[in-house]
Order: structure tokens, then sequence, then C-alpha cells
């Protein structure tokens, strides 16, 4: 069994809200749960290309954006 250095993050009232541990570990527990990347799937994003039709530059847009802030 593999020993997993963690703190323990309290509040105001000394109450467990959370465990840190080190990144590392955090690596080898994922590596021996099978966890699975959800972030990693690699998403085919060109089928989104041309769908929007500007009527001005996306900088232009932005900067009288602002420009009405101030």
């Amino acid at each position: 069994m593999q020993i997993v250095r963690k703190i323990l993050v309290t509040d105001e009232e000394h109450r467990p809200v959370a465990v840190q541990i080190d990144y590392n570990d955090w690596l080898k527990i994922e590596q021996q749960l099978n966890v699975q990347d959800r972030q990693a799937k690699i998403v085919d994003l060109s089928k989104y290309a041309g769908g929007l039709n500007l009527t001005e530059s996306p900088l232009a847009y932005q900067a009288s954006c602002r420009s009405e802030w101030s």
C-alpha cells in the first residue's frame, strides 16, 4: 500500500473542509483507479468554420464595446 502525504484544510472553526495531496501522488492514484481524463478528448471544430457572418472586424467590435464603458 502506498503512503500518501496529505494536508488537512480546515475552516475557521477547525472543521475539515478539504485535503491537499502532492500532485505526483494524485497522478499515481489516478493511474491506479484507471481514471480517464475527460478533457483529453480531441474535438474536430472544423465543422463550425465559417459559421458566422460578421459585419465588422472582431477587433473593431471589441474596441467599440470598450469605448462604451468609459
